[in-house]
């Protein structure tokens, strides 16, 4: 584990405080939980999510869907989203 130091506004330290209380978990706990979520793995544009949504796209063609040329931009919208 690395020691870090880090800034809080007066609110966001309380509550940090409130919730660390209430989860029984510590004030570091949450804020590492915090950057898992925002700059992890899993999080929303990070290099393995990307991976993930490719290859889901990528088994949309073992799919057995015999249209997948055809209608490729509509399933990758499905996928994706416009």
């Amino acid at each position: 584990m690395e020691r870090t130091q880090i800034s809080l506004e007066p609110e966001q330290a309380e509550r940090l405080r409130r919730i660390a209380r209430e989860r029984g978990v510590s004030m570091a706990h949450l804020i590492r939980e915090a950057v898992d979520a925002a700059y992890g793995a899993d999080a929303p544009g990070s290099r393995e999510a990307l991976w993930a949504r490719a290859w889901t796209a990528v088994e949309c063609g073992r799919s057995g869907l015999g249209d997948v040329a055809e209608d490729h931009d509509r399933y990758l919208d499905e996928i994706y989203g416009s």
